[in-house]
């Protein structure tokens, strides 16, 4: 039964690869509740962060890009 792996669409939907193959996800928590936060965690969700090296091979083979 080995053959194509199915893209996980969950995963796919909540990465970006960059032209140079850099993989971004967004912060969580960002909804509700950031009150509570210090401004600089509120101003650090803003942004998209980069995935580790050894994470990002995993969730390239998943998301299929």
């Amino acid at each position: 039964m080995s053959g194509k792996m199915k893209t996980h669409k969950a995963t796919a939907k909540r990465i970006r690869v960059t032209k140079t193959g850099k993989v971004l996800k967004r912060h969580g928590g960002q909804d509700h509740f950031n009150s509570r936060d210090s401004g600089k965690i509120v101003r650090k969700k803003r942004r998209d962060t980069q995935l580790s090296k050894a994470f990002t091979k995993t969730v390239k083979e998943l998301a299929k890009i």
